[in-house]
């Protein structure tokens, strides 16, 4: 009598576990809940500190999660992104942004904070998930099942037919770019990250780098409209509200923005001027983000927000956080829906990682002479595909899909 080789493979894909001289079926139940997690500290100065947390779900998939810990004593919590942090206590809780609530099982997911220390600064000893303590992946608890039938005859076999493939390529996207000179092209110091970016992906991106050295977020949006002169606001006043060539190609039906594209926007650096036409408010900075933010999820584009790359500066031997606009870039990820790539935070850990304080202020020799320009603000080539790489990481941790097309 033949068998159904058909039969035979269901069978091997569902039993776990054959009873040794029975004929009793083992099958795991339903995965307990169960989780892993990476806490690193990736700054730190005299009673401050920044933290990078990454959650691994090794559970069944979730839509929203809680993440818990305990404070050391003198330990507190500041600010924090792709989380919303309450402390109680000792007792931390951080809960999922309305943009990273879903984890499937075995994925990921990744946010930040700052916070302030005395005496010590330990690493947490513990951490929860969704009330589930996490301590590694759960132990499947076999469960007898009634015995299967033998083998039973089969039908005479058909002529094959294709089974078509589940799996695709990623659909082609452009990835947009706004942002200041930390970001933007060139072929010689400085070099921004922007000019480094698309060497990470696939040849399923294009990217479109549209950051201009010297911008706000203001001259950026409206150049030549920003007038010199304060309103009783103190904010620079606009000539005119027509939106700057750069922009408008942003927005253009035909030839810009389509469904599916990304819009990456870090600025920060130069907002923080005191004269006009350059100068930004921390409410109207805010107020900005969010204008790109819902045009461009008005045309189906998924904005993500970056804060704005530290530059070299050192507290004796530690590389120390010098940005303003971080908080508010934060701030404005998290009324918009937007994810947020703390640039600051991870440029600083990698300063320090790379062991780059202290220096003697000569940024044209040695390990810091080949990452800045001579201005220890802006990159040479070498540092500038460094920093992409923080941000193509970010995409990894975060679970931000855009991640999907990276090599």
């Amino acid at each position: 009598m033949k068998v159904c080789r058909s039969r035979l493979v269901v069978l091997a894909a569902t039993v776990l576990t054959v009873v040794a001289g029975g004929l009793g079926i083992a099958t795991a139940q339903a995965a307990t809940p169960a989780c892993d997690v990476a806490y690193r500290v990736t700054s730190q100065w005299t009673g401050g500190f920044g933290a990078d947390v990454v959650v691994t779900n090794l559970g069944d998939a979730v839509t929203s999660w809680t993440v818990g810990w305990n404070l050391a004593p003198g330990q507190g919590v500041t600010q924090a992104w792709n989380a919303t942090v309450t402390v109680t206590g000792t007792a931390v809780t951080a809960t999922n942004m309305s943009y990273n609530g879903a984890v499937g099982s075995g994925g990921s997911v990744n946010f930040g904070f700052t916070g302030s220390w005395s005496g010590s600064n330990p690493v947490p000893s513990s951490f929860s998930f969704n009330g589930i303590t996490c301590a590694g992946p759960p132990t499947a608890t076999p469960t007898a099942q009634t015995p299967t039938p033998g083998p039973t005859p089969c039908p005479e076999p058909s002529t094959p037919q294709a089974t078509p493939s589940t799996s695709s390529a990623p659909a082609p996207v452009r990835v947009w770019m706004a942002g200041d000179s930390t970001m933007m092209n060139a072929s010689s110091c400085p070099i921004g990250w922007g000019s480094q970016f698309a060497s990470y992906f696939t040849s399923t991106v294009t990217v479109q780098n549209s950051a201009v050295g010297g911008r706000s977020i203001q001259t950026w949006l409206y150049e030549g409209n920003v007038t010199s002169t304060k309103n009783s606001a103190g904010e620079c006043t606009l000539s005119s509200t027509a939106y700057s060539a750069r922009w408008s190609a942003m927005l253009d039906t035909g030839s810009g923005f389509k469904t599916g594209d990304y819009l990456i926007i870090q600025f920060g650096i130069n907002d923080g001027d005191s004269a006009c036409p350059r100068h930004v408010g921390t409410n109207r900075f805010k107020e900005l983000l969010g204008v790109m933010a819902t045009a461009a999820k008005a045309r189906g584009v998924k904005p993500i927000f970056v804060t704005p790359v530290a530059a070299i500066t050192c507290s004796g031997s530690t590389a120390v956080g010098n940005r303003g606009f971080v908080t508010e870039t934060t701030a404005a990820a998290a009324a918009n829906g937007v994810p947020v790539i703390d640039l600051h935070a991870r440029s600083v850990a990698l300063y320090n990682t790379l062991r780059l304080c202290p220096n003697n202020g000569d940024y044209s020799t040695g390990a810091v002479g080949a990452f800045f320009c001579n201005d220890h603000t802006h990159f040479e080539a070498a540092g500038a595909r460094q920093i992409a790489g923080l941000i193509t990481t970010a995409l990894r941790a975060q679970n931000i899909p855009l991640a999907a097309h990276l090599t």
